[in-house]
């Protein structure tokens, strides 16, 4: 059994208080987007750490760029773990802070974090979501949806394993801060999802995916645990939205974010719809039939890059900001002058 990876193990000096975890494996470009994402953040919090979870080709990759001094500490992700329910499924063994905020790589952060880590503080144990999962989590993204509904699958499966809700919880942010109660979470998490045969929840390999979704069994697990989701959707407060072109007004380098977020949950949801055409036929009658037209423009603290047809604006970001650090840090390296650094951060050592 895997050996939980805590920061005693690597510093003798005091655990710190806060801190931001990111996971790293497969692919280079996922190191790319870890790197783009924390220079995102610092520009609105240059005090918490960052750990990095990763493989040992990607702290090589890091190290030889000179770039590891972005994240503190870094340490390997084991092998058993290098999967999104391999690490998110056993976060109890990577918590390297009293309190934890696990984050995906490919996010981008758009405002001051303070307030929201204030707010997070509470919980033992949450991510974000919302009280009640619609029809369409774990289950097909298309007109099969609707005998989805007529079956209503999704109530037998609450009977089934006794459960009276099940919420939405996009686990691209999810807040730890009691070791025991994440354990508890993560395994029975792990036991609904050995029991997805008895659930109506389908694989998302057929969304295209090349790994399964956590989301799912994590919803059961707080539903079982009786442990309330952080909510999605708090207008001007959200902690996270997804990236829609035609929704999201930006600068190149995301220093200004601004989301158009429609106040009635169904209208907002339309945003999901795959098909630009499609989505704006959908707004249209919906804002026209329903009166349902208060939008807000809102800026999020994180800018979630989620949905595979809407990574490139990301992909690209991050290409660039990868390109530019490792310049620097080859000028910085050449002229031996730790000044020539202008975005690179060194956390303060803890304590």
């Amino acid at each position: 059994m895997p050996v939980r990876v805590s920061f005693a193990q690597l510093s003798s000096t005091r655990v710190p208080v806060e801190g931001y975890v990111l996971h790293t494996y497969g692919k280079d470009k996922y190191l790319r987007h870890a790197v783009a994402s924390l220079v995102t953040l610092r520009r609105h919090d240059s005090e918490r750490p960052v750990a990095l979870y990763c493989t040992e080709s990607h702290r090589t990759i890091l190290r030889q760029q000179n770039l590891a001094h972005l994240f503190s500490p870094i340490a390997l992700l084991p092998e058993a773990h290098q999967s999104i329910v391999g690490f998110k499924l056993h976060l109890h063994r990577f918590m390297p802070f009293e309190r934890c905020l696990y984050v995906d790589a490919d996010i981008v952060w758009c405002r001051p974090l303070d307030k929201l880590w204030t707010q997070l503080s509470v919980y033992p144990f949450t991510a974000t979501g919302l009280d009640r999962a619609d029809f369409y989590f774990g289950g097909p993204k298309s007109l099969g949806i609707v005998w989805e509904f007529l079956r209503d699958r999704r109530q037998r499966t609450l009977d089934r394993f006794g459960l009276t809700s099940l919420p939405r919880v996009q686990a691209g942010m999810i807040y730890a801060s009691d070791t025991f109660m994440t354990r508890e979470v993560c395994e029975a998490a792990a036991s609904f999802l050995a029991r997805s045969g008895e659930t109506h929840f389908r694989t998302r390999f057929h969304e295209g995916r090349t790994e399964e979704s956590c989301e799912w069994s994590l919803a059961m697990a707080m539903s079982r645990l009786r442990l309330p989701v952080y909510p999605w959707r708090l207008g001007y407060d959200s902690p996270q939205m997804d990236y829609i072109k035609e929704l999201t007004s930006h600068t190149d380098d995301f220093e200004d974010v601004v989301c158009k977020y429609y106040c009635d949950r169904f209208v907002n949801d339309i945003r999901g719809l795959r098909s630009p055409r499609l989505r704006r036929l959908c707004f249209h009658l919906a804002t026209m039939l329903l009166r349902r037209k208060d939008y807000l423009l809102a800026t999020p603290y994180a800018l979630h890059f989620s949905w595979l047809h809407e990574k490139a604006p990301f992909d690209r970001f991050a290409e660039h900001t990868w390109d530019r650090l490792v310049c620097e840090a080859a000028t910085t390296s050449n002229s031996g002058s730790p000044s020539a650094r202008k975005t690179s951060y060194v956390p303060p050592s803890p304590g």
